[in-house]
C-alpha cells in the first residue's frame, strides 16, 4: 500500500482541515480549488510505501500567482472516472473521486 501526502513550505498539509484542497490516494495528485495568495510557496510529495516502512519524497514544486488576470488555455470541465460496476459490502465506506479540471 501507498500513501501520499504533500509538504506545504516545509509543513505537512492538512488536507483534511480545508475543503479546497485535496489530495487523491489513487494518483497522488494534489487539487487545489480558488487558489488565494496563501497557497503560493513550495510543494512537495512524499510517497510511503507501508508494506517496506519507506518513503520517498519528491522535488518542491513552487506554485506562483499570475498577475496578469489570463486564464489560459484550458476551459474548466468535469472530468469523472468511475468504474463500470463498484461493489461495496454493506455497512463499508466507498469513496468516488470527481474533479472539475481547468484553469
Amino acid at each position: 500500500g501507498l500513501s501520499y501526502t504533500w509538504i506545504f513550505n516545509n509543513n505537512t498539509l492538512r488536507v483534511q482541515e480545508d475543503g479546497r484542497r485535496f489530495v487523491s490516494q489513487e494518483t497522488g495528485n494534489l487539487y487545489i480549488a480558488k487558489v488565494e495568495p496563501s497557497d503560493v510557496g513550495n510543494y512537495t510529495c512524499v510517497v510511503t510505501n507501508s508494506e517496506a516502512e519507506q518513503s520517498v519524497q519528491g522535488p518542491p514544486t513552487p506554485l506562483t500567482l499570475r498577475s496578469d488576470g489570463v486564464m489560459g488555455e484550458y476551459e474548466p470541465k468535469i472530468e469523472v472516472r468511475f468504474p463500470e460496476t463498484t461493489y461495496a459490502a454493506k455497512g463499508s465506506s466507498v469513496k468516488l473521486e470527481c474533479f472539475a479540471l481547468g484553469k
